[in-house]
């Protein structure tokens, strides 16, 4: 029996979001065992280790995710555009912002895979380097900035 077309796009979707996912789920694994051994209540105390386990939440594990959803769309250059994207995301709230990576490192390759059509054929022989890595970080800006904004802030706010 043949899938319905909207169960293959909910298929589809899963699999690319799991393909954000599954390559970091080593370090979500260093995370728990990191946070279960070291902690205050953990096995092992240690209050110089603990300290890992705030910013690898906030921080390590939200921009792995946004690196491999952006890498995904549009290689690396769209993980890095996809990354800067996600700070601001990150730097905007104060909770680990897991699904604004899943949002914006895809939409940072995204905007960097239409940039890259946009220039293609267009620029000269031996500025391609320079034209692509300003492209990329204006573009990341651009997007880091805009998911930062205050619009964005009050839209998600819960009172």
């Amino acid at each position: 029996m043949q899938k319905s077309s909207f169960q293959n796009k909910v298929q589809s979707f899963g699999r690319f979001l799991s393909g954000m996912v599954m390559p970091n789920i080593g370090a979500f694994i260093a995370w728990g065992l990191i946070t279960a051994f070291f902690i205050p209540t953990g096995w092992v105390p240690n209050e110089g280790l603990a300290s890992l386990v705030g910013p690898m939440i906030t921080y390590m594990l939200p921009l792995l995710i946004a690196f491999s959803g952006g890498k995904l769309v549009a290689g690396i250059r769209g993980g890095v555009v996809g990354v800067v994207a996600t700070m601001g995301v990150i730097v905007g709230s104060d909770i680990p912002m897991f699904i604004g990576a899943m949002i914006m490192g895809p939409f940072g390759g995204w905007t960097i895979k239409h940039v890259d059509r946009a220039f293609e054929g267009k620029i000269k022989s031996g500025f391609e380097m320079l034209v692509n890595n300003f492209s990329a970080g204006i573009m990341g800006g651009v997007t880091g900035s805009f998911s930062l904004s205050d619009y964005w802030a009050n839209c998600c706010r819960t009172k």
